[in-house]
């Protein structure tokens, strides 16, 4: 995890940055405008996601290390992974955008708060004593909210060849995503097997029973189809190079606490596409 441990403030760096660059002001005034879109929304991920995925935990009896792992996952914003499946499902991506953008910002908070709270819940003491809810604070606005800002002045600066240029910057987060990953699975390629197997199972109950409970949710307090369209996929979609980079800031190169963050990357690529095929078939 070396390679991976000093790659990943640089990769969500410029993930933040290329998110920051494909935003406005405008983007976040529709959170007034449209105000319970964007709640329901926001409840889903911010809390519902949290909740569920601890549920799990304690049904499925997970080891502590895959646990928290999981856990991990499950506080981390929607990525623009969300935001170009949104667009491909048809769904209402000004939401997914405004989502994105805001939980992203408040993820400096949300995230450590929900990590240390579980580990405390879930009984897990090794945290490094080094290691504190302002410290990961400090370190996630350095990576995630200073970038997202300087991106959005570089908008606001150069608008309209930023504006021309955003779906490139969207397919080059997509693309620092897969080398991040790549990276992290050939660091530990001799254990990727039995990492999936240990992780995979509850990665895939959550992503799935997450996305359909975000799903029925917004389809009896949302807008409609658009907005279900997407809460369901921006609660499936995480960041998880930010993810990882949050895992790899509290226990260090310890591979066991990563393990759900790849078993997720992985899957929800896979379940997202085919809810998006359902979705565009169904409807």
């Amino acid at each position: 995890m070396e390679i991976v441990t000093k790659i990943a403030p640089i990769i969500l760096a410029l993930i933040m940055l290329g998110l920051g660059l494909g935003l406005k002001v405008e983007d976040f005034a529709r959170v007034f405008k449209a105000p319970k879109d964007f709640i329901v929304g926001f409840i889903s991920q911010l809390i519902i996601l949290p909740i569920v995925a601890y549920l799990l935990i304690i049904i499925l009896q997970t080891p502590p290390e895959i646990a928290i792992g999981v856990m991990i996952i499950a506080a981390a914003p929607g990525g623009v992974t969300s935001n170009i499946l949104t667009k491909f499902a048809d769904g209402d991506v000004a939401l997914s955008i405004s989502l994105t953008a805001v939980i992203s910002l408040i993820s400096i908070i949300s995230v450590p708060f929900i990590i240390f709270t579980s580990a405390d819940l879930l009984g897990i003491t090794n945290i490094s004593q080094n290691i504190s809810m302002i410290g990961i604070a400090i370190k996630m606005f350095l990576v995630v909210t200073v970038p997202v800002i300087l991106g959005m002045i570089i908008r606001k600066l150069a608008d309209s060849f930023v504006a021309s240029k955003v779906e490139i910057f969207n397919k080059l987060n997509v693309i620092f995503f897969i080398i991040f990953f790549i990276a992290a699975f050939y660091e530990e390629r001799e254990n990727i097997i039995s990492f999936i197997l240990e992780a995979g199972l509850i990665a895939l109950i959550l992503n799935i029973t997450m996305m359909v409970i975000a799903y029925y949710l917004a389809k009896i307090f949302a807008s409609g189809i658009q907005q279900r369209k997407c809460i369901a996929l921006e609660c499936g979609l995480q960041n998880g190079t930010l993810a990882l980079f949050v895992s790899t800031q509290i226990f260090g190169t310890d591979i066991l606490y990563a393990i759900p963050t790849g078993a997720y990357a992985l899957i929800m690529y896979i379940t997202g596409f085919a809810f998006v095929f359902i979705l565009k078939n169904k409807v």
